[in-house]
C-alpha cells in the first residue's frame, strides 16, 4: 500500500517514480506522510518483514528534494534488513524520514501526528529515534502510539542507544584488527573517527581508553572541540581526512563516504564505522576496497548496536543483557571477513549472503509479517 497526498495532476509521475524504486529494492510498502496543519512531510518505508515487524528509527534532515528523502529511506530501510536479520533478531527492516531541520522545526504537534502516522501501521512498523530526533522526540509519538521504542529510562525504555550502537563499532573494530593483525589490540593504532556525535564521541571513548591515537573530524564546531578536549583526540580538517596516513578510518557521519574518489585517496588497512550506507556503489566500491587490500567491516553488521538495544525494550529492557549481546558482534564480524576469504568473495556480499539465508529460511515457515 503506498499512501500519497499530492495533487490529482501530479500523481502520475510521483507513482512512476516510486513504483519504479520499489520494484528496484523489492519493499513491501511505502506510506507518505503528509499533514499541512502541522508541517508534517514524512516518509515511512518497509522493506521486509519476514522475521517480524520492520523496526527502524525516524531521521529529521533538510533534504535538498523529496527525491533525495525517498532514496534515503529506501537505502536505510534495506540495510535496517539485512542488520537484524544477520544479528539474530526478530525483526524486519523498516525506516522513516522527517523532511525538515531539527535545529528549528520541531514541535510537540508535528511528532504527534508522524506518531498517528505510525499507528495506523497497526505494529507492522515500529520507530525509534535517528539522526536529528532524539529520546524527547519519541515521548511525543508514544502519546499517539504504543510501536515505539528508544523512549527514557523513565518510561522504561533504554534511553539513548548511542553507547551501544558505540560498542558494537568497537567490537567489530577489534575483530577486524584481529582479522588483519593476528590480535585485537588497538593500542598504539592511529584511528580516525569522521563524525564525533552521540555514537562517535562514545567510540573515541573506547579508543582513548585503550591507548589508540584517535584522530577525529566533524562539521559541528563546537562538539568537535568538546571531543578534543575531553578526550586528547587530534583534530583534523573535513578535506584532508582521506589524506591522513591511519590505520583504521572510521566514518561514523552519513553514508556514501566510500566513493571511487576517497577510496582512492584512503591511506589505510581497516574500515570499521558506524555510519549507515558507507558505500556509495555496493558492488564498484566493494571491489575497490578489495583491491587495494582495504579490510571492510560491512556497516549494517557493526552498527547493529542501537537495533540491539531498541530491540531489547520489547523484551523488558537490560542495558548489560543488550551489552552482552552486542558483544557478539565480535564474532560475527570475525566470520563474515573468514567467509569472505575462504570463498573469494567481498566482506559485504559474504554478510549479505548470510543475512539472506536467515531470511529465506524463515520465508519458509511465513512470507510477510
Amino acid at each position: 500500500m503506498i499512501d500519497v497526498k499530492e495533487k490529482k495532476a501530479e500523481m502520475p509521475a510521483v507513482a512512476s517514480s516510486v513504483f519504479e524504486s520499489l520494484s528496484s529494492s523489492l519493499h513491501e510498502q511505502v506510506v507518505f506522510c503528509n499533514d499541512p496543519e502541522t508541517g508534517l512531510k514524512a516518509i515511512i518505508a518497509i522493506h521486509n518483514t519476514v522475521l517480524g515487524p520492520s523496526l527502524g528509527g525516524t531521521r529529521m534532515w533538510s533534504y535538498a528534494s523529496e527525491a533525495e528523502a525517498l532514496n534515503d529511506v529506501l537505502r536505510l530501510s534495506r540495510g535496517m534488513t539485512y542488520k537484524a536479520a544477520i544479528s539474530g533478531l526478530n525483526l524486519g527492516g523498516g525506516k522513516a524520514v522527517i523532511i525538515g531541520d531539527s535545529r528549528k522545526d520541531k514541535t510537540e504537534a508535528l511528532f504527534r501526528k508522524f506518531g498517528r502516522f505510525v499507528n495506523n501501521l497497526n505494529g507492522k512498523y515500529i520507530t525509534a529515534e535517528d539522526v536529528g530526533t532524539s529520546t524527547r522526540d519519541m515521548e511525543y509519538v508514544a502519546m499517539e502510539t504504543r510501536h515505539v521504542t528508544g523512549l527514557p529510562e523513565s518510561m522504561g525504555g533504554g534511553g539513548d542507544p548511542s553507547p551501544v550502537t558505540a560498542y558494537g563499532v568497537y567490537m567489530g573494530m577489534k575483530a577486524s584488527a584481529k582479522f588483519a593483525w593476528g590480535n585485537d589490540a588497538l593500542h598504539g593504532k592511529k584511528v580516525m573517527v569522521q563524525g564525533v556525535g552521540h555514537v562517535g564521541e562514545n567510540l573515541v571513548k573506547h579508543l582513548t581508553e585503550e591507548g589508540a591515537q584517535v584522530f577525529i573530524s566533524d562539521i559541528n564546531a563546537e562538539q568537535l572541540n568538546h571531543v578534543s578536549a575531553t578526550y586528547g583526540a587530534a583534530v583534523v580538517a573535513p578535506e584532508l581526512v582521506f589524506d591522513l596516513e591511519m590505520d583504521i578510518y572510521a566514518p561514523c557521519a552519513l553514508g556514501a563516504t566510500l566513493n571511487t574518489e576517497n577510496i582512492n585517496r584512503l591511506r589505510c588497512q581497516i574500515v570499521a564505522g558506524a555510519a549507515n550506507n558507507q558505500l556509495a556503489d555496493e558492488v564498484l566500491h566493494s571491489k575497490m576496497l578489495k583491491d587495494r587490500g582495504i579490510i571492510y567491516a560491512p556497516d549494517f553488521v557493526i552498527n547493529a548496536g542501537g537495533l540491539i538495544n531498541v530491540y531489547s525494550e520489547k523484551i523488558g529492557y537490560n542495558r548489560q543483557r543488550a551489552l552482552n549481546q552486542t558483544e557478539g558482534i565480535y564474532n560475527v564480524t570475525l566470520d563474515i571477513h573468514r567467509k569472505a576469504q575462504s570463498e573469494g568473495i567481498y566482506t559485504q556480499v559474504a554478510a549479505m549472503a548470510m543475512a539472506e539465508k536467515r531470511i529465506s529460511d524463515i520465508s519458509k515457515v511465513k512470507s510477510t509479517y
